[in-house]
């Protein structure tokens, strides 16, 4: 939806895994914006970093996978600012792991893999359906838009990664529910949009050489606030619907 500057605080998003990396940053980026955000993480923020957004931020700690966490989440934003107008999911966990470890002559763990999946992908699709309700209490614009889900996969679930198989799989899930999400949600009024980043310089990714990987330009990891910035372009423009985003610097993994 365009957004107009008188509408500012009246805007309202919900992010989670905002307590670091992508999630922190896009929710810094939206309260600079003058709108309100609610984050949900399993983790705190380190840094208290919402404080001193005052009135217009929010911390619940939950469980994205939880039905009852994330229930009890959106009640909770629902009593402070009334409504959301869109959800943000970075919640995110990685682990690296082969299908066969040769060396050590073992499968892939399965209680590595099911714990990736229950994350990455069922705590994305369990905070994207519990929120619909709530975001179909507001009012429509002038498109008949009434709020928007933007996703984060990642570039290693739409080229693969050898030895992040698990991670792969659950970003190629997010991103391939982007397009019926968006087709399921369009008579409601909903946008549903994916972002697919490369790698970032970001808690998720360290211990990674990011400066070995290839870049064609710019020839860097991302910064957080740059995929601040696409998550305020995407809310901000309204032909933006089912589809996935690569934010990546043409990088090659």
């Amino acid at each position: 939806m365009s957004i107009r500057a008188s509408e500012n605080s009246k805007l309202v998003y919900l992010i989670t895994g905002g307590s670091s990396g992508l999630g922190k940053a896009a929710a810094i980026g939206l309260l600079k914006s003058g709108w309100k955000v609610a984050v949900l993480d399993i983790q705190s923020p380190v840094d208290e970093y919402l404080a001193k957004f005052e009135n217009n931020a929010l911390f619940i700690k939950a469980d994205v996978s939880s039905e009852k966490d994330v229930s009890n989440a959106l009640a909770i934003v629902k009593e402070k600012f009334g409504k959301i107008n869109g959800i943000v999911n970075c919640a995110g966990v990685f682990a690296a792991g082969s299908i066969y470890d040769s060396k050590n002559k073992n499968p892939h763990s399965l209680e590595l893999f099911t714990k990736i999946i229950q994350v990455n992908l069922i705590g994305t699709f369990n905070v994207t359906r519990l929120a619909i309700p709530l975001i179909l209490g507001n009012e429509p614009n002038n498109d008949g838009e009434r709020g928007i889900v933007i996703n984060t996969s990642s570039i290693t679930g739409l080229d693969g990664a050898p030895g992040n198989i698990a991670y792969s799989v659950s970003k190629a899930a997010v991103a391939g529910m982007t397009k019926p999400l968006a087709k399921e949600l369009s008579d409601l009024g909903i946008r549903v949009v994916d972002i697919a980043p490369g790698l970032f310089e970001t808690p998720l990714t360290e211990g990674v050489a990011l400066g070995t990987l290839q870049y064609v330009f710019p020839k860097r990891a991302g910064r957080p606030e740059e995929f601040a910035e696409l998550v305020k372009a995407i809310i901000n423009l309204p032909v933006l619907n089912g589809t996935t985003i690569r934010l990546d610097s043409a990088q090659t993994i």
